[in-house]
């Protein structure tokens, strides 16, 4: 087996003692050659110092704003030397010997243009998060993850194209990166990714899943479960990935889909739980749609 060199990338917002666990965890791998790059998005607090300390052999770098996921992710891309890029939540903890089985899998196939390994909840091992994705649907916007909730009794053992990589943990090779570009900014948080693999679908690849594979995830560490901040940029990010990835027909029929079926009900919803505070962050997400109904950056992807 060949081994080329694997940049992996992880984001860290205030979050160092989750990001030293990933970093924990990705020095008791087998695969042997491989950079880490940890970007720190203007963290708060001493974030960075703190994880350099402890290992003083990943690369910290430093973004002088938190502009979000994709535009953290894309800062270390622009500073990655790998023939793969591999990203992955500062929140997913690895195993010893997940890096090989992706590898050997995009070393076999070049119309790969990315991969995710199977994702089981941390604090729920036995569950599985990710085994692949269903297609988004093209009207209501909506999909679903295979496996999602079961307990894994190596059902998904197996790999196989997929709807959809999980920006969990997503690896793509530098090639594809040069040929598509980076991950839009934006998104910010929350369907960056989604939009990105359409891009790489979109350009003749194919995304894959692999069962022989598997990462932790403490899911929702960074937004809370359901936050308000979670609640404006999924809805917020929805459109947005609606208005770029939808055309002709299916774009008359989702926006109608959205003013009349979609909006209504999720409003009435908060009003009948009471959740104003959400309510409010999701009506400020439609409001940034209307606001920038003509804003040509929305369409906009950064290239290396």
């Amino acid at each position: 087996m060949k081994f080329p060199l694997v940049s992996i990338i992880t984001v860290n917002y205030n979050q160092a003692a989750s990001t030293l666990a990933l970093i924990e965890s990705l020095t008791k791998i087998t695969y042997p050659n491989i950079e880490l790059l940890v970007v720190d998005n203007d963290s708060t607090i001493e974030n960075a110092k703190r994880i350099n300390h402890i290992f003083p052999s990943v690369r910290i770098i430093k973004s002088p704003i938190n502009y979000g996921f994709a535009a953290g992710n894309n800062l270390g891309i622009m500073q990655a030397k790998g023939k793969y890029i591999l990203l992955l939540n500062n929140d997913v903890v690895v195993t010893p010997n997940f890096l090989e089985p992706l590898i050997k899998l995009c070393e076999s196939n070049p119309r790969i243009g990315g991969v995710s390994p199977k994702i089981l909840f941390y604090n729920d091992p036995q569950r599985i998060q990710y085994a692949g994705f269903t297609p988004i649907h093209p009207i209501t916007m909506r999909n679903s993850a295979i496996g999602y909730r079961e307990t894994d009794r190596g059902q998904y053992d197996y790999e196989c194209t997929t709807g959809f990589c999980h920006g969990a943990a997503m690896m793509v090779p530098i090639e594809v990166i040069k040929i598509v570009g980076m991950m839009s900014y934006v998104y910010f948080l929350y369907y960056e990714e989604a939009d990105w693999c359409e891009r790489i679908k979109k350009a003749g690849y194919q995304l894959w899943y692999s069962g022989y594979s598997k990462v932790y995830h403490k899911e929702s560490l960074s937004t809370g479960n359901q936050s308000q901040l979670k609640v404006y940029y999924l809805n917020r990010n929805r459109i947005i990935y609606l208005r770029r990835n939808s055309k002709g027909l299916y774009l008359f029929l989702a926006i109608v889909y959205q003013i009349m079926i979609a909006i209504p009900k999720n409003i009435l919803l908060y009003l009948v739980k009471g959740k104003f505070s959400k309510l409010s962050a999701y009506l400020r997400a439609i409001g940034w749609n209307i606001h920038n109904l003509n804003n040509p950056e929305i369409f906009e992807n950064p290239y290396l």
